[in-house]
């Protein structure tokens, strides 16, 4: 099992015929992700080969799930023309929108998650400014590495694709059912809430990860959440103990001020409901690995 990314999804890439596209459609195909075209208005009716495989590039997302029957969107677009790629997908009603870009101004994000809510959620974003989501050994879109752990029965929701990385490789003798990426912007679609709910939901996801980071209060949310509704085992990690107030760290969201939006006040709160968080993602990784060999 997987959360909304499996071995059946169906993968386009908007923005396929770009560099970053283009190369991280090769990277998705090689970890035998199921890409099935691309799409780009300018561009339509061409194809393009990678290593082997030629794809078709179709000039609207309606298009190419009508051609696919694609169901996952990775969008590859510069910041700019974002807003106008998402609602698209949206307007085509595809399932899952994974918007790798960053740099996008919150308000066309407001925008577009506004947009997706009024046509009834039946577009499931995650991003942007993210890594994408991977299930180990059955798919991968976005830029998350697909060599670095295994299948296995974890589940993780972080804020920041580097940890994400970090996380996966150390527990990869262990293995994952899914890795998402929600994201460090101030406004994401998906949140920690939503995948902690869906791998609640997973009967093959044992236990979970959960990384956030300084400012706002997901991580706070999260934990109240988690009190009501999570069953499972939940091991934390917050990152930014030593970031400055004031200070952007990284991501847009991340900025912490006054006494709002702490590592440390994420860290009580999160503990308070019974989640164990490590104080570096190392010590994170071992209080998993101590919980999955006991059960």
């Amino acid at each position: 099992m997987a959360i909304w990314l499996t071995e059946n999804s169906k993968v386009i890439v908007q923005g396929m015929t770009g560099s970053e596209g283009s190369k991280h459609t090769a990277r998705m195909l090689r970890a035998g992700t199921n890409v099935v075209g691309g799409v780009n208005a300018r561009k339509a009716g061409q194809r393009v080969d990678f290593d082997g495989k030629t794809l078709p590039v179709f000039g609207t997302v309606a298009e190419a799930m009508a051609e696919t029957g694609a169901d996952v969107s990775v969008v590859f677009v510069p910041p700019k023309f974002t807003k106008d790629a998402v609602i698209e997908a949206i307007d085509a009603a595809i399932g899952l929108c994974v918007v790798i870009t960053e740099g996008i101004p919150v308000h066309d994000t407001a925008q577009f998650w506004a947009h997706a809510v009024a046509k009834g959620n039946v577009t499931r974003i995650i991003g942007p400014n993210c890594p994408g989501i991977a299930s180990p050994g059955k798919s991968n879109a976005g830029i998350i590495p697909a060599d670095i752990t295994t299948p296995g029965r974890i589940g993780l929701v972080s804020k920041s694709g580097t940890l994400t990385y970090q996380m996966m490789y150390e527990l990869r003798d262990i293995g994952f059912s899914t890795c998402v990426g929600i994201g460090g912007d101030p406004v994401i679609g998906t949140t920690h809430i939503d995948a902690l709910q869906a791998f609640e939901e997973d009967p093959e996801t044992d236990a979970i990860v959960m990384i956030g980071e300084i400012g706002g209060d997901a991580e706070e949310r999260a934990a109240a959440y988690i009190e009501q509704h999570i069953t499972k085992p939940v091991v934390g990690y917050v990152a930014g103990f030593t970031a400055p107030e004031g200070k952007t760290m990284g991501h847009a969201g991340a900025i912490v001020s006054g006494s709002s939006g702490t590592a440390e006040a994420k860290k009580e709160a999160l503990e308070k409901v019974g989640v164990r968080v490590g104080k570096t993602p190392s010590e994170t990784a071992r209080i998993m690995r101590e919980i999955m060999q006991n059960r």
